[in-house]
């Protein structure tokens, strides 16, 4: 069994390789992204992406739509943007994306995005955000449920670039966030995560800072939020704008309650050489939050209200 799974996946590369076009849904290609997108109009259906690297971008306005590269990784989209945005516009029923490289993304406005998410549900897999301004970006005033799992986010973020900072993953909605499995570093300002929505799931991750410059948080709940936030790593660098804390909930409002908001089994700790003291959670909600057993480095204080 081993041995056909494997030869079928060494046949099946070089046929999608070799294809006319480099977008294809149910057999037919395409040869252009945005041309893709369209045929599929407010149906269901695939688009599978070939090895290369793509200098355009698409709007989803409809349906539910899987944007999935033949071998993960190897799918490269650069630099080029729809609507000033990013280079996934998705405003569709559902979105899907597997295995795609996000890069370079500047646009005037601060937020140059891999992904902005408008409506729809949305899952991230297999994906890379590289040295733009934003990794995903999205808000909707709906139940929108977002997943985002075994993804790499690296050399994100702003806050000198225009007004607004721009973040790793900055998502607002009234339905859930997950994110599981995914390495954050080497981040440029801003934060590494930024979530307003009542529900979020933040485990397994791990937040690499050493190299990271005019950071702020590793996790920003500015609304509030309640969930869990478990198992991850974090390792907080010595060139950060703000380095007073490594979790932050509620700064900005009380829009969500934070009761029960469950932190713990994390491993937190500073560069060596660094001598500052943050704390690991920084609490303005006043809620009582459900703060379980994490293992906090040296200088790292386990709890602050603020």
């Amino acid at each position: 069994m081993k041995r056909s799974l494997l030869a079928f996946a060494v046949l099946a590369v070089p046929a999608f390789a070799q294809a006319a076009a480099p977008f294809t849904v149910a057999g037919r290609g395409f040869a252009t992204l945005q041309e893709a997108v369209s045929s599929i109009g407010s149906g269901t259906a695939v688009i599978l992406i070939a090895p290369g690297t793509y200098r355009q971008c698409a709007v989803q306005s409809g349906g539910h739509i899987t944007f999935k590269a033949v071998q993960p990784g190897t799918a490269i989209f650069d630099s080029v943007t729809c609507e000033d945005k990013a280079a996934l516009v998705l405003r569709g029923q559902g979105s899907v994306v597997e295995g795609l490289v996000f890069r370079g993304y500047r646009v005037r406005d601060g937020n140059g995005a891999g992904i902005r998410s408008e409506t729809g549900d949305l899952r991230v897999t297999d994906a890379m955000f590289l040295n733009s301004q934003e990794g995903i970006l999205g808000g909707e005033s709906s139940g929108q449920m977002i997943t985002i799992d075994h993804s790499t986010f690296s050399g994100l973020g702003q806050c000198d670039e225009a007004p607004n900072c721009a973040h790793g993953i900055y998502l607002a909605n009234q339905g859930s966030v997950t994110v599981t499995n995914s390495r954050f570093e080497r981040g440029t300002g801003g934060h590494y995560v930024k979530v307003r929505s009542p529900r979020v799931s933040i485990t397994d991750n791990s937040f690499d800072d050493t190299a990271g410059r005019k950071t702020n948080y590793m996790i920003d709940l500015p609304d509030g939020a309640t969930g869990v936030i478990a198992r991850n790593t974090f390792v907080q660098g010595k060139n950060k704008e703000n380095g007073s804390a490594l979790i932050v909930v509620a700064a900005e409002a009380k829009t969500y309650p934070s009761t029960g908001l469950r932190v713990e089994d994390n491993d937190a700790r500073l560069t060596p050489g660094d001598n500052k003291s943050p704390a690991f959670v920084v609490d303005f909600s006043h809620d009582r939050l459900a703060l379980g057993a994490n293992r906090l480095g040296t200088g790292v204080k386990p709890f602050e209200t603020r």
